[in-house]
């Protein structure tokens, strides 16, 4: 047990990294059909509301990945799927696993809790001000 409290920093960043990465790599599949593609059409230029969550999805991945205004990008990533969830699988049946809606679900709360939690220490933010470091530590 630890050594996994001396090394939730560096747990959380690979957390937060993977994260990102994976919504990042959905979102440039959808708008760049890479990676595999989008699962259906790709959504026209500024189509609601398929272009619009890919091009949260690739942004706010990015962010998050990299830790640059990840609470930020990480409440509106939340939202998007939670959008995703109560409108598109939501209706079709009550739980994930019947409607689909199980990486819409786990993509909400994974972001939601870096909202709470915050990027981490090494965070992009984090390293470009060191004075925020110092301040997580006097909190813990």
């Amino acid at each position: 047990m630890d050594l996994l409290n001396k090394n939730k920093d560096l747990f959380l960043a690979l957390y937060r990294f993977v994260l990102g990465l994976l919504f990042a790599c959905h979102g440039a599949a959808t708008l760049f059909d890479v990676l595999g593609g989008s699962p259906g059409p790709a959504p026209g230029f500024g189509q609601w509301p398929g272009w619009w969550a890919a091009v949260i999805e690739l942004i706010g991945g990015v962010l998050v990945l990299l830790g640059l205004g990840a609470r930020a990008a990480a409440v509106i990533c939340s939202g998007t799927m939670a959008y995703a969830y109560f409108i598109v699988h939501q209706p079709q049946a009550l739980f994930p696993i019947e409607n689909g809606g199980e990486k819409a679900a786990l993509f909400c709360w994974g972001f939601l809790l870096i909202a709470v939690l915050g990027p981490g220490r090494w965070a992009l933010s984090t390293l470009l001000t060191p004075s925020r470091a110092l301040a997580d530590d006097r909190v813990s």
